[in-house]
């Protein structure tokens, strides 16, 4: 059977609106990050106190608990990996104290655990945490870092020299470029000067907001800060509103779920930030929720956006996005502080009132029964999000047949 797949499409909001559907084009870039990147980086949880044995074992980690095997492939190691000062030759050098055997030896053992690795620099003359950063010395640091087998860059905007970051990260984004090794590019200068609008032509993600910190309030206002750039987003070049708190013990159950359904389904980088050695059932089953990550890996590559808010306050919202095989995926979160119950019609989720739809409960794992249109109303906790994928055409199908046709998907992904 042939599907087509969806219009290109971005959701616009005016508040306390409902809004439809329009079309705008996406990019591809230089053949990364076709789909939003999935690892880990040692930040959120480690700051600076990170080490040779940490990111060890955390490789380790990452492919014990089948987290690489759903795609969380990139291990990044953030600031505070290098020396205070560059070597005689000017060259980037690993820190004695806590990375003795290299960035190279350290490369090589990720690799061979058949994950990626990732390092971190600055476009500044130092990094956040004072380490040298790489302003005036793009082509030789690109070279080290392809030289070490490096496969991910994220790139920081401390210490500059005052200059626009629309100058300086190019620069870094070419000397990557002549080394012929495929670097992804991280741009990480904090929505400061609006990436989304110049950084599709320079990097494969890029931060549109400030440091995201393990709280409900942090994590709610990164979210509507992000949604706002969404039609710039697509193959290639992602939307970043920082990492994932998941697991770091700052927020409730409920609202580590809403965080990292709304992660998905804004296409974000799906980037690890708790200690992997040392998860909770209830993280590891949030975090390994291959249906939820479908989503944010679908081929079709279209962030998903807030298209309509109601309720008291207007704490109530429906997030939505198309998916390939003519799918949609629905987030309905209840942001309010009580149970409540929330209608979502079709007319929100630019659907046809007629459109008869199967619904797939993604963290229930299971399909509702019989079949549905016009609307639907779902409970939800306070701070909870419930999050479905609407299949038009498929309701005369058997459960049974509908399930086989969900794993396939996944098989494919």
């Amino acid at each position: 059977m042939v599907w087509a797949l969806a219009p290109l499409v971005i959701l616009l909001i005016h508040p306390a609106v409902c809004s439809r559907l329009i079309l705008s084009p996406l990019t591809l870039h230089n053949g990364l990050g076709k789909t939003p990147p999935m690892g880990w980086n040692s930040w959120n949880h480690f700051g600076c106190n990170i080490d040779e044995l940490t990111v060890k074992e955390t490789a380790e980690a990452l492919v014990s608990t089948g987290l690489a095997a759903l795609g969380y492939n990139y291990l990044n190691v953030d600031d505070c990996w290098a020396e205070m000062k560059r070597g005689s030759e000017g060259e980037l050098t690993a820190r004695a104290a806590t990375f003795p055997s290299g960035i190279k030896a350290l490369a090589d053992f990720v690799h061979e655990k058949g994950l990626k690795f990732g390092i971190y620099s600055d476009a500044g003359y130092f990094t956040c945490e004072k380490q040298p950063g790489s302003l005036g010395y793009e082509e030789q640091d690109a070279e080290t870092f392809a030289s070490w087998g490096i496969d991910y860059l994220k790139y920081d905007n401390c210490y500059t020299d005052g200059s626009k970051p629309e100058l300086r990260y190019p620069i870094m984004q070419e000397a990557l470029a002549k080394t012929g090794r495929k670097i992804f590019f991280s741009i990480c200068e904090w929505g400061v000067d609006d990436p989304a609008e110049w950084a599709p032509d320079v990097g494969n993600s890029w931060r549109t907001t400030g440091d995201i910190t393990d709280t409900w309030k942090s994590m709610t206002t990164i979210a509507d800060l992000n949604d706002r750039w969404a039609s710039f987003a697509g193959p290639g070049g992602w939307n970043d509103p920082d990492m994932l708190e998941v697991g770091n013990g700052g927020m409730t159950i409920d609202e580590y779920r809403s965080h990292f359904s709304i992660w998905a389904l804004m296409k974000a980088p799906l980037i690890l930030g708790c200690d992997l050695r040392d998860m909770s059932n209830d993280t590891l089953e949030i975090i390994t929720n291959k249906e939820v990550i479908s989503v944010n890996q679908d081929s079709l590559g279209i962030q998903g956006r807030k298209v309509c808010k109601k309720g008291p306050e207007e704490c109530h919202e429906i997030w939505a996005g198309p998916l390939s095989l003519k799918r949609t995926a629905v987030v309905i979160w209840n942001r309010c502080e009580g149970d409540a119950d929330i209608e979502v019609s079709w007319q929100e989720i630019s659907l046809h009132p007629s459109t008869r739809v199967t619904i797939r409960d993604l963290w229930k794992h299971e399909y509702w029964s019989g079949v549905y249109n016009e609307s639907i109303v779902v409970s939800v906790a306070p701070h909870g999000a419930e999050m479905f994928i609407l299949s038009p055409g498929w309701s005369s199908l058997p459960k049974q047949v509908l399930a086989a046709v969900f794993d396939t998907m996944f098989a494919s992904q």
